[in-house]
């Protein structure tokens, strides 16, 4: 365990010394959002029966920039050890895969959960009540958070340069979050976009979360948590094996 609390500290102390520019610059873009899109569309704009759109904004933007800002801790961590060469230093002691998989996973979701309270505090005046279902609410923040650590580790073990890491995000990360219903309800959609929509597991991770906190969702918490909990179940398993055959890291 002493390699794995070693390597779990440094990772939080890595984001924790720039907290200004991994934790504060996330929660501004979000607070930033959530005036722009209330001031804009809250009169107009219902997407359950009994909640403003102001409220049913800061749920999505909470979850969004949890799971953008789980990803970059764990990418950029890796992309910026194998860019410099020290992660030769991670390699060399007898860490194991599951351990070392552990200690970068667990400090993305320190990270996430983080930047998510922060989100929450500073919108919270907007007019959000205390969560309906705090459990399902703890449940999809920790699982949204796991499954975007789990894939920011893929990306920071497949690129070779920031160029890569920075296409991965853009065309990836960045169209499912956006495009996962952060700003809008899908029963709002054309029923064929609807459906693609739910090919989008992001999707369930923020509808799970609204759900902790208005009870109400447009799929089945349920099915929801199905979906992101096997998305992490089946990263977790595929990360730690290119870990442990040293793909692009001791070969």
């Amino acid at each position: 365990m002493y390699g794995f609390l070693t390597l779990f500290k440094k990772e939080i102390l890595r984001f924790w010394k720039v907290g200004f520019q991994t934790v504060m610059a996330p929660v501004l873009t979000a607070l930033l959002y959530q005036m722009i899109f209330s001031h804009v569309l809250s009169q107009h704009v219902e997407a359950y029966p009994g909640v403003s759109y102001t409220a049913f904004l800061i749920p999505g933007l909470a979850m969004m920039s949890m799971a953008q800002n789980a990803f970059a801790n764990s990418s950029s961590s890796l992309i910026q050890s194998k860019i410099t060469g020290n992660i030769v230093f991670l390699l060399l002691p007898p860490i194991s895969a599951p351990a070392f998989f552990g200690a970068y996973l667990l400090a993305s979701v320190v990270r996430g959960l983080v930047v998510g309270c922060g989100v929450l505090l500073v919108t919270a005046w907007f007019g959000l009540s205390l969560p309906a279902q705090p459990l399902w609410l703890l449940a999809f923040a920790v699982l949204g958070c796991g499954v975007l650590g789990a894939l920011g580790i893929m990306a920071g073990i497949w690129a070779d340069k920031f160029d890569q890491l920075a296409a991965f995000q853009n065309f990836l990360i960045m169209p499912l979050t956006f495009l996962s219903g952060v700003f809008y309800s899908i029963n709002s959609l054309p029923p064929l976009w609807r459906s693609v929509s739910h090919l989008n597991p992001v999707f369930y991770m923020i509808d799970g979360f609204r759900y902790g906190f208005f009870g109400q969702a447009d799929v089945s918490p349920w099915l929801s948590l199905a979906v992101v909990g096997g998305c992490f179940v089946a990263l977790s398993l595929w990360v730690m094996r290119l870990i442990a055959s040293g793909y692009k890291l001791r070969h």
